[in-house]
C-alpha cells in the first residue's frame, strides 16, 4: 500500500474528506516552494498536487498560465520539482505528492527514466492532463514499476464507455474536472450537477474520487466535498500565494488560505 492508499484509508476511517491543495513549483519563488508544502500540510493538507511548469498549460486559466510563466523564468524546471520533492521528504515521509502537469516533459525525458526520477525523488503519483487513457497503456508500465500512481481525469463530458475504461484503470484516486472549461472558472461550477456526477461516479470506481476546478473557498470546498472523497483547490491559493515577498509571507499566506477549508471539510464530516 503506497501513501496514497494509506492516507485514503485513514480518511475513511475517520470519516474525513481529504483537503488536496495544488501550487506551482517555482512559484511565488524557488525558495518559498518546499516551505509552502510544509506549511500546507501544518494547516490541515492530507495530500499535495505539485504543479510541473509548463509552458503551454492548455487546461490551466489565467492564474496558473502565469504561474507557471513566472516560474518558468526563475528556472523551475523538472530537475527543480524532483529537487522540491527530495528536499519535501526530509522532513516529511508521510504526505502524498501528486506531481500535476503535462506529457512533454515526460515524453522528453522517456517515460522510464521520469518514473525512476519520480519515485526516486520521493513522488506518490503523477497526473497528466493531456495523456486520455486510449494512450495511457504505453506509459502505465514504467509508472508501475516505479510504485506510481497514474491518476486520470473524468469530466462532464466523458461518455458512459470512457468512464468504463477510466474506472477499471484507475490508479490512486480518480480526479473528477467539475465543469467542462479551464482551471480557476469558479463562476462555472454547479454543484449540485457535479454532486449528481460524482455520486454516479463513486459507485463504479475502485478508487477514491476527488473533485477539482472552480473549488474557491470554504463555501465551494463544503458543497463539493458533500459527494466527494477530496477536494482539490488551485487557481485561488497561487493567487493568494502570487504576492508573497518572501516565503514566509508565503507561509503564512497558504495557511491563512487553507484554514477555513479545513474547518469547513470538518465540520461537514
Amino acid at each position: 500500500m503506497n501513501r496514497i492508499e494509506k492516507r485514503f484509508a485513514a480518511l475513511r476511517e475517520d470519516g474525513r474528506t481529504a483537503l488536496i491543495p495544488f501550487v506551482t513549483a517555482g512559484d511565488p519563488s524557488l525558495e518559498a516552494t518546499v516551505p509552502v508544502l510544509h506549511a500546507l500540510v501544518d494547516a490541515g493538507a492530507d495530500l499535495l498536487e505539485v504543479g510541473v511548469p509548463f509552458s503551454d498549460p492548455m487546461a490551466d486559466g489565467p492564474t496558473i498560465q502565469r504561474s507557471s510563466e513566472r516560474a518558468l523564468a526563475r528556472g523551475a524546471g523538472l530537475g527543480f520539482v524532483f529537487d522540491c520533492v527530495r528536499r519535501f521528504r526530509d522532513d516529511d515521509d508521510q504526505t502524498p505528492v501528486v506531481l500535476m502537469g503535462y506529457l512533454n516533459p515526460v515524453e522528453i525525458r522517456g517515460a522510464d527514466r521520469f518514473a525512476a526520477e519520480a519515485a526516486s525523488a520521493g513522488v506518490d503519483g503523477v497526473l497528466l492532463v493531456d495523456l486520455p487513457p486510449e494512450e495511457a497503456a504505453e506509459f502505465r508500465p514504467a509508472f508501475e514499476a516505479q510504485g506510481l500512481a497514474l491518476v486520470l481525469l473524468a469530466s462532464p463530458t466523458t461518455t458512459e464507455a470512457r468512464m468504463r475504461l477510466l474506472c477499471a484503470d484507475a490508479a490512486g484516486y480518480l480526479y473528477y474536472v467539475s465543469f467542462a472549461g479551464v482551471t480557476g472558472s469558479s463562476e462555472r461550477l454547479d454543484t449540485a450537477a457535479a454532486s449528481d456526477r460524482l455520486r454516479t461516479i463513486r459507485a463504479a470506481s475502485g478508487v477514491p474520487v476527488v473533485a477539482g476546478f472552480g473549488i474557491k473557498d470554504a463555501e465551494t470546498a463544503r458543497a463539493m466535498a458533500r459527494d466527494a472523497d477530496g477536494v482539490v483547490v488551485g487557481s485561488a491559493l497561487v493567487a493568494a500565494l502570487s504576492e508573497a515577498r518572501d516565503p514566509e509571507e508565503a507561509c503564512k499566506r497558504a495557511k491563512a488560505f487553507l484554514d477555513p477549508l479545513r474547518a469547513a471539510l470538518d465540520d461537514g464530516s
